[in-house]
């Protein structure tokens, strides 16, 4: 299936942004309605999937489909996704880090970005079980809120990166995903200071001035780095290719084959 749809600017990112909240919260509580409840199923490419991802994938579409009916969404859950054609779209991953929240851990996450031209240019994250939410618009600054068991969202922070330090920079690494290319960049590195975490909480830590650098140096899925990618550099990092180069979303795989964040608007 393939959309032509109008192209979305950043102030038209900015009048959705509060609308795309209020859908990352109530993914974020049909989420917990599920914890501790769910069986585990396994897709054909072997990950895990929950009634939670479920329920998170159904409040988001439903959402989306009100807020922005003319945009196409690509979700991790869809059994038939769209091939958007280079416009504007939704990308959708409804629970990121289903393996923390199988594991009872608290860095998992729904993520919903809005793509133009193979580029992210919004981001909202939302952490069920920490009660916060980070969002952004490229171009137009970051902030962090947090949120309330009944649904109240509170008032936001405007977030900024931070400058790398020249000495044991705070490097995020992936708990469940970390590969060998990986370990060998953080050889490279000036004494590290590694903290292994899941989901897209690691962007966030980039975003808001508490971490330095997160490298992922094997593959992903589109759905699991672009609402952190529109996050960091809406607070003033950014999302490269490990030679320095743009990453593009969109392919037929819907795969990124390796990225590095950083808070630094430099070549990683």
């Amino acid at each position: 299936m393939e959309w032509r749809v109008p192209l979305m600017d950043a102030a038209a990112c900015v009048d959705l942004l509060p609308v795309l909240t209020e859908i990352a919260v109530r993914a974020a509580h049909a989420i917990r309605k599920h914890i501790g409840k769910d069986g585990v199923q396994r897709k054909a490419d072997g990950s895990p999937v929950t009634g939670a991802d479920i329920a998170a994938q159904a409040a988001i579409c439903e959402g989306l489909a009100h807020a922005a009916p003319a945009l196409p969404v690509v979700a991790e859950e869809q059994a038939d996704r769209p091939r958007p054609a280079g416009d504007s779209y939704f990308l959708v991953d409804p629970l990121d880090g289903t393996r923390e929240f199988i594991a009872g851990r608290d860095e998992y996450t729904v993520n919903i970005a809005l793509i133009t031209n193979g580029a992210p240019m919004l981001g909202v994250i939302a952490a069920p079980a920490q009660f916060s939410l980070w969002r952004g618009v490229v171009g137009r600054g970051a902030e962090r809120m947090a949120f309330t068991d009944d649904g109240k969202i509170l008032p936001a922070t405007a977030i900024r990166t931070r400058k790398r330090p020249q000495h044991q920079p705070v490097v995020l690494v992936s708990r469940s995903h970390l590969d060998a290319r990986t370990k060998a960049y953080l050889d490279g590195l000036p004494q590290p200071r590694t903290v292994a975490g899941g989901s897209s909480v690691k962007f966030c830590r980039i975003a808001e001035g508490s971490a330095d650098l997160y490298p992922r140096l094997g593959p992903t899925h589109d759905w699991d780095v672009a609402a952190g990618h529109a996050i960091v550099e809406a607070a003033g990092g950014q999302v490269r290719t490990p030679d320095g180069g743009k990453l593009r979303y969109g392919s037929e795989d819907l795969l990124i084959p390796s990225f590095i964040a950083t808070g630094n608007a430099e070549t990683p």
